[in-house]
């Protein structure tokens, strides 16, 4: 017979209390009301420790002489044996009330086993971080949007790897209504290594706008980049891009044919010195890693970056790549925004290097 105790809400299917909404612009909601945001936030923060669900069992004759695991798989079957193996690792399991850490052990008829269901790294990701807020350097913030200057290594979306610490984490802890909208709010992402401005939906209507407006091309992100190479003064690359069919951290030109999708960047080269190349990048399209992907196709890698073949250059430690301006619409009031965030120390001493100190990167 099996005994439950402290039961938790279901986080195996649900590692979050954000709605499960792909985008806001699929299900065009009405925003929730401070009251909603509020319980959402609420409910958000509310899962620690005491929430662990504990299962409890005797083992029956037919168990007898079976590994740990198996008898614990039965007692929870919903989760993997990989999973509940982790568990008992960990030192989540007990047999006769003492713990018990090796998940081929051989368990007797009539012993008491307990597996202790403590929630999954994925199932904690989505919770506010107050330790976070000091990442965000805000650079416009109203009732309905916020803009913020991402500094160089810090994550975007909770990942493997990266359940915790990271931008969506520090944006939970910032503001109540964070918790009752689709990613937080976070409309778009730039990678953990590139500096610079991010769009962040404060309200489910600036959010549904802002996402639309991105897809309809009416928001123009400019970056910074550094590449090695002698990169002519202007040029337009289009070019489609997937993800690398040989390594699944990488992307590359593929044809539409083989899951390729339209990608545009225009690059303007400001200045060369020594090999390298101080580039202006406006992205038509927002592929994932489009303007690594692009300069390195032709070429061109960024400086320091390793993943496309970039060698280190310059005193940088991370790849050459900095979102220095926005030009939108308010996604509310519709009004006309312009944002600037200059390069952080180590990218501006890097392009001092090349375009010289009086050049203004912009």
């Amino acid at each position: 017979m099996v005994a439950r105790a402290r039961k938790a809400a279901d986080y195996r299917e649900r590692p979050s209390a954000l709605p499960a909404r792909a985008t806001a612009e699929e299900d065009g909601l009405a925003a929730p009301d401070a009251l909603e945001l509020e319980a959402a936030a609420s409910e958000l923060a509310s899962t620690d420790e005491e929430a662990i669900e504990c299962r409890a069992a005797v083992v029956a004759a037919g168990q007898h002489g079976q590994r740990l695991d198996k008898v614990l798989v039965a007692l929870a079957p919903e989760f993997s044996r990989s999973h509940i193996q982790k568990l008992v690792e960990d030192g989540h399991a007990r047999v006769q009330g003492e713990a018990a850490r090796v998940p081929a052990r051989r368990v007797r008829a009539g012993d008491a086993v307990q597996l202790d269901l403590v929630p999954t790294e994925e199932s904690r990701a989505f919770r506010p971080e107050p330790a976070m807020l000091a990442s965000l350097a805000i650079v416009h913030e109203d009732e309905h949007l916020l803009v913020l200057d991402k500094p160089a290594g810090l994550v975007v979306h909770p990942a493997a790897g990266h359940w915790s610490g990271t931008l969506l984490n520090a944006l939970l802890a910032h503001h109540a209504g964070a918790a009752a909208l689709p990613r937080a709010g976070i409309v778009h992402r730039l990678d953990k290594d590139t500096s610079g401005l991010m769009l962040v939906g404060k309200t489910l209507p600036a959010v549904t706008a802002l996402v639309r407006d991105i897809a309809a091309r009416d928001v123009q992100r400019r970056y910074l980049a550094l590449a090695w190479g002698d990169v002519p003064a202007s040029l337009c690359i289009e070019a489609p891009i997937g993800r690398d069919p040989r390594s699944r951290l990488r992307m590359a030109v593929l044809p539409v044919a083989r899951g390729g999708r339209e990608a545009r960047t225009d690059v303007e080269c400001l200045a060369r010195h020594e090999g390298v190349s101080a580039l202006r990048c406006r992205l038509h399209t927002g592929r994932t890693h489009q303007i690594r992907v692009h300069l390195s196709c032709k070429g061109w890698p960024l400086v320091a970056d390793a993943l496309y073949g970039g060698r280190p250059g310059l005193g940088l430690a991370r790849q050459a790549l900095h979102a220095v301006r926005l030009q939108l619409r308010h996604p509310v009031t519709r009004a006309a925004l312009s944002l600037h965030a200059p390069p952080p120390p180590d990218f501006a001493q890097a392009w001092s290097q090349v375009a010289g100190a009086t050049m203004t990167p912009d």
